[in-house]
């Protein structure tokens, strides 16, 4: 088994279906992972530990969700250089946009990548963990250039068939 090169942790086991979108996109390009349940509330010397052990275990990007104040992608990215992704969480009465400003709002010198609350969020996370990662993998860049050529077919495809059916 290669070892993991980005780590998805979460606040909660809540956001397990969530976080499952970044790791179908790690899945389909092959890319080892590994995930952690940490909170910056609940367990902080646990996440600040996490955080600042990560890249002497091989990890180049850390895929971070969490809902409410979302502190967690934050603490994790003031404790380490790697670049922190932040996928707040569709959670409480604010749904999720709470989060998204938690997640958003960092200090200047503290920089947090973050996605669109929610699924769409953590498969985008997926997404630019990837790009991130083409940087120095050749592989990857190039499985990604065919990714979104795909998509691009795929848009084309549909847009075909609205043409045959007379609507445009």
């Amino acid at each position: 088994m290669k070892k993991a090169v980005v780590s998805i942790v979460m606040g909660s086991d809540s956001d397990l279906e969530v976080m499952n979108e970044a790791c179908k996109v790690l899945d389909e390009f092959n890319i080892p992972y590994e995930i952690n349940i940490s909170s910056a509330h609940r367990t902080p010397e646990k996440t600040s530990q996490y955080a600042r052990e990560a890249e002497g275990r091989g990890i180049k990007v850390i895929i971070a969700g969490a809902g409410l104040a979302a502190h967690l992608a934050g603490s994790i990215a003031s404790e380490t250089t790697l670049p922190v992704i932040g996928v707040p969480m569709d959670a409480g009465p604010l749904r999720g946009m709470d989060a998204l400003l938690s997640t958003v709002q960092m200090p200047g010198g503290v920089p947090v990548a973050t996605m669109a609350i929610g699924k769409p969020g953590a498969r985008n996370a997926g997404i630019l963990a990837l790009q991130i990662l083409a940087l120095s993998d050749e592989e990857v860049k190039k499985r990604l250039r065919e990714f979104k050529e795909e998509m691009a077919r795929k848009v084309e495809k549909k847009a075909q068939e609205l043409r045959n059916r007379g609507f445009i």
